[in-house]
């Protein structure tokens, strides 16, 4: 037998088939030796991980112990790979063994493969219903019923308690005022000076809930609430609150409303609903004149002057 050439033996392991080839005499660094090599052919499984193949020498009359077992492994991707040569005796030990009868060897093999194991499948994947969420609820409750209240707010002669803790979360003014450096001055009284009692407490709603039912009404009430809680959203620094307020009331800006949005809009510091005001007001000649004629205008020119030169440009422009 030439030195490269092999005895082969096929196997069938786990779901693979393999193939164990052995090299009576193989060359393993210069040294004359019995080899073998596990090759992977394929198989029925999808894939295929860690392999290992052991052998050892047998006598098979059993007057000779078997040698120690010897193991080689490897982790196989695709058919046609195969292992590390395994030097199982070199041909000067198997020689001087004993196990060598009339030129012919005994091998034992044995091929290990891992157990594949079960992945588990669902038949119906699909995502059962969840309940949309209802914590504005709950926490419209816990404002109703004043449950865990710690303090309490007097508005033009009207109380409403709440809770420090929800407000200061909600509030950066809150904030401070419950647990910064004005916590000391706070008791658990707290009059609120210059605002209307609804308006009030449809902030505190908006607070506890992040709705404001309030601003879903005809539109000159939207419009007469939206521009308070706009002062009360900006007070307080309620931002999510005073967009809401800002987004509204571009939407329904009149000429009888054109010119106190404006204003308010200015002393504020809304950019968007003041360039929306300003749009409106020159959009046409007869609602720019109609707009100079209102009350609201004289107020707008006695409180913020320069808002008028921003209103020429914007006229001159649209010229």
């Amino acid at each position: 037998m030439k030195r490269k050439e092999s005895i082969r033996s096929r196997w069938n392991a786990c779901g693979y088939d393999w193939e164990i080839r052995v090299y009576p005499t193989a060359n393993l660094n210069d040294c004359p030796a019995v080899a073998l090599q596990l090759v992977f052919l394929g198989g029925s499984r999808k894939s295929c991980s860690w392999a290992s193949l052991g052998c050892q020498v047998i006598d098979p009359t059993g007057k000779t112990v078997p040698s120690v077992e010897k193991s080689v492994t490897k982790k196989f991707h695709r058919p046609k790979e195969h292992s590390d040569l395994l030097k199982l005796m070199s041909r000067e030990e198997l020689a001087a063994s004993g196990y060598l009868k009339d030129d012919i060897v005994t091998v034992r093999c044995s091929i290990t493969v891992p157990e594949e194991l079960p992945i588990p499948t669902i038949a119906d994947k699909k995502e059962f219903a969840i309940p949309s969420t209802n914590f504005h609820q709950q926490f419209g409750e816990l404002l109703r019923s004043g449950t865990g209240a710690d303090v309490t707010f007097l508005v033009s002669g009207e109380s409403f308690p709440a809770h420090k803790l929800i407000l200061s979360v909600r509030s950066p003014v809150f904030l401070a005022e419950f647990f910064g450096q004005m916590k000391e001055k706070c008791s658990g009284h707290v009059e609120v000076k210059d605002m209307d009692m609804a308006v009030f407490k449809a902030m505190l709603h908006f607070i506890y809930t992040d709705t404001v039912p309030e601003l879903d009404q005809r539109l000159e009430e939207v419009a007469t609430m939206a521009q308070h809680l706009l002062v009360a959203a900006d007070r307080y620094r309620l931002d999510r609150l005073k967009m809401i307020c800002e987004s509204k009331l571009s939407g329904r800006i009149s000429v009888e409303t054109a010119a106190t949005t404006l204003a308010l809009a200015e002393q504020h510091n809304c950019s968007q609903l003041k360039a929306k005001c300003a749009e409106f007001i020159v959009s046409t000649p007869a609602i720019l004149d109609a707009v100079l004629a209102t009350e609201g205008y004289k107020h707008l020119a006695a409180s913020c002057p320069s808002v008028l030169a921003d209103l020429l440009k914007s006229s001159l422009h649209k010229n």
